[in-house]
């Protein structure tokens, strides 16, 4: 049993229109031809799909059946369509990835510049989360692609690893701190801190894990960036806790150095997390193998 496209497009057209000769009007096509197809469908099927009365058509049991069926075959068509638009790059495709604080600021631009950089179809929207928010981001389909730290586990959602790194502390060359190899954090709470905004999830953290231990942080004013916390604490103005990776670059370009943490929440493990495999686009799946560990 052969089917065309076109013979399920009319079959749709007239279960819409009510009629065979509203629907070739729209279709277009001449009301002999479509009469003609339509007759050789219901042949071939050996199941009459419309009834007819004066009134128009309406479809059979059958009918109805099968319209459902030929509805579901004509919305693939038009979404492989526009697979094939976007991957040709014919179609702009926005994408839209949810991360927390260390993942967008250290370790997403290498990842995500390349495969921007192969795919100037896609236009990326990068929010800033907390753990908890990029996972609820995930669920409700606000986003196609997550990532989060890996202790926050989520129910009929997909995780994969990205990156693992570390939150420590970086103060200045001569820093009494200086000296220390690893301090817990309860520790170097009487020293004045560098911070970022409080809107910042990465921040907010660092601020509950303070208030969990105790004592609350002494912010003694609060930057924008990595970079500019960096050269704040170069110049003597308090010490930061900043990702291990953003600091081992800092401590090579600035007079700074890294203390480490050895409180167990500072080791951080980054995943990647998506709600259904089956339902990622096709840039999302693309996006998908640049962020893997060997991406």
């Amino acid at each position: 049993m052969h089917f065309e496209l076109i013979d399920l497009r009319l079959l749709l057209a007239i279960a819409d229109a009510g009629s065979l000769s509203k629907a070739a009007q729209r279709f277009p096509i001449a009301l002999s031809a479509a009469s003609n197809r339509l007759r050789k469908f219901e042949q071939s099927c050996g199941v009459e799909i419309f009834a007819r009365s004066a009134d128009g058509m309406t479809p059979t049991a059958a009918g109805r059946f099968i319209l459902e069926r030929a509805a579901r075959v004509a919305s693939e068509v038009e979404q492989l369509k526009d697979t094939v638009r976007e991957l040709r790059g014919e179609r702009r495709v926005t994408l839209r990835l949810a991360g927390t604080t260390v993942a967008i600021s250290t370790f997403l631009p290498a990842a995500v510049g390349r495969f921007l950089a192969d795919h100037p179809e896609v236009d990326l929207q990068l929010l800033e989360r907390g753990s908890p928010e990029v996972l609820q981001a995930v669920r409700s389909g606000e986003v196609e692609l997550g990532i989060l730290d890996g202790n926050v586990a989520g129910d009929a959602i997909t995780s994969l690893p990205f990156r693992s790194d570390r939150l420590v502390l970086v103060v200045a060359q001569h820093h009494p701190l200086a000296e220390r190899g690893a301090i817990r954090l309860r520790d170097a709470l009487e020293h004045a801190f560098i911070c970022l905004p409080q809107k910042r999830a990465m921040q907010r953290f660092i601020e509950a894990m303070a208030s969990s231990s105790g004592r609350e942080l002494k912010i003694r004013v609060r930057a924008s960036s990595f970079d500019a916390i960096a050269q704040l604490v170069a110049g003597d103005a308090g010490i930061a806790m900043l990702p291990e990776a953003a600091a081992t670059r800092f401590a090579k370009e600035m007079p700074v150095r890294i203390v480490a943490l050895e409180d167990p929440w500072a080791i951080r493990e980054l995943r990647v997390c998506f709600a259904d495999p089956g339902l990622l686009s096709p840039h999302a799946e693309r996006l998908l193998r640049y962020l893997g560990p060997n991406g």
